[in-house]
């Protein structure tokens, strides 16, 4: 197989020598019901990328299909990967690609901090509105608890004020959406220092925080665990 343009060459031996690379289970939804939200969850993934380039040892929980983790993976030395469900961590790596690896395994976080509990970075992205009222004490605690000394967290959810708006499939497992001010006010029983984001579409930004559609909270310089 040849390219009648020689740049394009690199793309058919690759192709050739491995096959096309595939979604994962969630991503593959999305791509077929409403392709333009992977472009959202992309930006989401990008931010904490950039925000923990150079960490040595990131962790992230709620991975679900983690096709979107490579962008995270491509920035740091280490990453560890978490989902309470077998079937995502099964899909995860039944597709690793050795070139971006990275440990994945199931974790239930209302059970317990993440062994060996020393990340200098963890991330949660579209995972706190899932989790019920009655359990985010636990879950934030036991977050917190998996950093090592001077490690920073990031958590991302929708807003409360986005709901009017979401899809049916979201709203159903969306239990604990919040608006900004109280996402901020449960990271800081759990961290002295929480700096607060905001998101519409790829668009990251400081602006009116009712107005937004997604939320940002990076966490650092956590409180001792009681």
């Amino acid at each position: 197989m040849q390219s009648r343009e020689r740049q394009y060459q690199v793309m058919l031996d690759k192709f050739q020598e491995k096959g096309l690379g595939s979604f994962g289970l969630m991503t593959s939804q999305a791509w077929d019901d409403d392709p333009k939200r992977l472009t959202f969850t992309f930006a989401r993934y990008k931010f904490v990328a950039k925000m923990f380039a150079g960490k040595e040892n990131v962790l992230e929980i709620g991975c679900a299909d983690a096709f979107a983790t490579r962008v995270v993976r491509q920035d740091v030395r280490q990453l560890t990967a978490i989902d309470f469900d077998q079937v995502f961590v099964d899909d995860v790596n039944a597709r690793m690609n050795e070139k971006w690896s990275f440990k994945c395994f199931q974790h239930d976080m209302l059970t317990g901090p993440v062994p060996p509990a020393n990340y200098d970075g963890i991330y949660a992205l579209d995972v706190l509105e899932h989790i019920q009222p009655a359990d985010e004490q636990t879950f934030v605690a036991n977050a917190a608890a998996s950093l090592a000394p001077h490690g920073a967290l990031i958590f991302g959810m929708p807003s409360l004020e986005s709901q009017v708006y979401a899809s049916p499939i979201s709203k159903a497992g969306h239990v604990n959406c919040k608006s900004m001010p109280d996402f901020k006010a449960l990271m800081q029983q759990y961290f002295h220092t929480v700096f607060m984001f905001s998101m519409n579409d790829e668009v990251l930004h400081t602006g009116y925080h009712k107005m937004a559609h997604y939320l940002f909270a990076l966490c650092c310089d956590a409180k001792p665990i009681k």
